[in-house]
């Protein structure tokens, strides 16, 4: 329709109509919540012989206009968990089962077979609020791994392909800052991780060539010591391995040298 005039476009609507699933016109809802939600608006009462003809009838007329820019549905509840506007409520629970309704712009803009998006202004403040959660305590993090240059250097060892050794305090913490940014929750795992001095000594490895690394697997000569680099974590803080992990430093060492 976007070729059509703004003002012929305010006005057009389309609708959303009932749809079948294996031969039965599509519910909002399971038979409690039916039964519920449904009584005093259907001629009959949920207990009656013709309430499933009633029911049935209902769903396959339902159709909700939607116009250029949308309809507003109020889906609020009182105190006791009741709509306050029972029909907007029914078609609200129609809406986000429908098969053309998509959750989110992002999800509708993505999938061709959604023609509809539900837009929950409230959702939407929920999780741009996660957001800023999310970057306030990747910066509190942050800030307390600065007074540390030694750890700074870890996690941008993992975080990038970089050296970090090669780098001075400024450019580390730079580039640190910049991932953070781009990343905070991968930044606050990496950073936060327990075993992050084990990680980075496995990656200093990895790049000094006294390790190999293939695909996930780490490799000591022709030895896998783990499938994964969780696993290469664990067998070398495993006390059986210790003359491995010693060989592994004092090859390390010597390549520094």
């Amino acid at each position: 329709m976007n070729h059509l005039p703004k003002e012929v476009r305010a006005e057009a609507t389309v609708k959303l109509s009932s749809v079948y699933v294996n031969r039965q016109p599509l519910k909002a809802f399971d038979p409690k919540e039916e039964a519920k939600y449904l009584n005093g608006i259907l001629d009959v009462a949920p207990d009656h012989q013709d309430w499933p003809k009633h029911s049935k009838t209902y769903w396959a007329e339902m159709s909700i206009p939607v116009g250029f820019t949308g309809v507003e549905l109020e889906i609020g509840t009182d105190d006791d968990d009741n709509p306050l506007q029972i029909i907007d409520f029914i078609k609200y629970r129609f809406a986000i089962k429908h098969p053309h309704v998509a959750l989110t712009k992002e999800e509708a803009d993505g999938n061709s077979m959604k023609r509809f998006y539900i837009w929950d202004t409230k959702r939407d403040d929920v999780v741009k609020n996660k957001d800023i959660q999310l970057k306030k305590d990747a910066s509190r993090v942050f800030i307390k791994l600065s007074d540390d240059l030694k750890s700074m250097r870890r996690v941008l060892r993992i975080m990038s392909d970089v050296n970090p050794d090669l780098l001075s305090r400024e450019q580390v913490e730079n580039a640190l800052y910049s991932y953070m940014e781009k990343t905070p929750a991968k930044f606050i795992k990496i950073a936060t991780d327990s075993n992050l001095g084990v990680k980075a000594e496995i990656e200093e490895m990895v790049s000094a060539g006294v390790l190999r690394k293939i695909g996930n697997q780490i490799i000591f000569i022709d030895e896998v010591i783990g499938e994964t680099m969780e696993n290469a974590v664990v067998y070398l803080k495993n006390k059986k391995n210790s003359g491995t992990l010693t060989i592994l430093r004092a090859k390390l060492k010597e390549i520094a040298i």
